[in-house]
């Protein structure tokens, strides 16, 4: 049984506002890097047989922290193209307001499987599962039926490699939240994958607060036992609804 940590990148300026896709020399920034480094953290202490990553900085800075807080006993990092970000064509660069106002916006809710994107060079929904899938299984087979690795990647990409090993059809993936520097974990046997953990942040559940509820419920989860430098970080560490959480990708553009 071969176990796969997928793991999107931390925050970067952009997340939630503009469709950043494969624009380059986009790092993370303060948020994203302690999340990476929070994120890195828990992770310390499973054994990996590899950290592949998207070429992408995002996501090349995400792999790194997490190489690095692992003592010298990480294995080299290594890059593949196949879960780099969609190519989204036009879109790229694109404030996602103005993205929102485009016919083609509500396609990509509904059906992504009938999307590809506009421009030369740019995918559909389906080629990017397709990419993405096959190599989880060629990393699979590469690494053996005992490995444990970890792969950083992006939203949407992600979001496909989950709904794939739910069985799902590619137009429920929409349904699925992949938040930035979540976890998610899937088991392969000969039998079918499994699905073991999804979107997890490590957050209590005073991250799961409205904004404005924010100081509220971290102060009712330092009550309850959580440290307040905790809660309060997990409170207000999740943007704002509709900002970082936003159509594409669950975060469009990571």
């Amino acid at each position: 049984m071969t176990l796969v940590l997928l793991v999107r990148h931390g925050l970067t300026a952009g997340t939630g506002t503009v469709l950043t896709g494969r624009t380059p020399g986009i790092p993370l920034d303060d948020r994203g890097r302690a999340q990476a480094g929070a994120l890195a953290a828990r992770l310390a202490d499973v054994p990996l047989d590899a950290i592949i990553t998207s070429p992408l900085d995002r996501c090349r800075e995400t792999a790194e922290a997490i190489a690095a807080a692992r003592d010298g006993s990480a294995p080299a990092i290594q890059e593949d193209e196949q879960f780099a970000e969609v190519k989204y064509g036009d879109w790229t660069g694109q404030p996602l307001k103005k993205l929102a106002k485009e016919p083609l916006w509500r396609v990509v809710q509904a059906h992504p499987s009938a999307v590809r994107f506009p421009g030369k060079d740019a995918e559909s929904m389906p080629e990017v599962q397709h990419r993405a899938v096959n190599a989880v299984r060629e990393w699979n087979t590469r690494l053996g039926k005992d490995a444990v690795y970890l792969i950083c990647s992006h939203g949407d990409v992600i979001k496909s490699v989950i709904a794939d090993s739910l069985g799902l059809h590619l137009d429920l993936s929409q349904r699925i939240q992949v938040d930035p520097c979540s976890l998610s974990v899937i088991r392969y046997t000969p039998l079918r994958p499994f699905l073991v953990r999804m979107n997890d942040t490590g957050r209590t559940a005073a991250g799961l607060a409205r904004p404005h509820d924010a100081g509220a419920a971290a102060g009712k989860a330092a009550a309850n036992g959580a440290a307040p430098q905790q809660a309060a970080a997990e409170a207000a560490s999740r943007p704002p609804f509709g900002e970082g959480d936003a159509a594409i990708g669950g975060g469009a553009g990571g």
